[in-house]
């Protein structure tokens, strides 16, 4: 029995940066694995968890969430400047290009 439980922890990951958290039975503390997941929206998600003590053998679903951000994506910040800048008034618009020209551009 001892076997099958090292065999189960040392299985390769399937999915590039899986294994980066680790999950915990929440009845008797060895590790878990996620056996699957269910997409409830983009940002929450319920985890269907086994221990993998096999003497254990108990099953739960844990949750992940997104909470908050913590540095806004760079591939977004291109629109965001573009979005802000189009909602001010035309004045400021026109101080910001003012400001720009001197500006060297990287």
């Amino acid at each position: 029995m001892i076997a099958w439980k090292i065999a189960a922890i040392m299985l390769p990951f399937k999915h590039p940066g899986e294994g980066l958290m680790r999950i915990y039975c929440t009845t008797c503390g060895h590790k878990g694995r996620i056996s699957s997941r269910e997409e409830v929206t983009r940002t929450y998600v319920k985890l269907y968890c086994q221990c993998l003590d096999a003497e254990c053998g108990h099953t739960w679903v844990s949750t992940l969430a997104f909470s908050h951000t913590l540095r806004p994506s760079a591939q977004h910040l291109d629109t965001l400047l573009l979005d802000r800048f189009k909602s001010l008034p035309a004045d400021q618009q026109k101080a910001l290009f003012e400001m720009m020209k001197g500006q060297a551009v990287a």
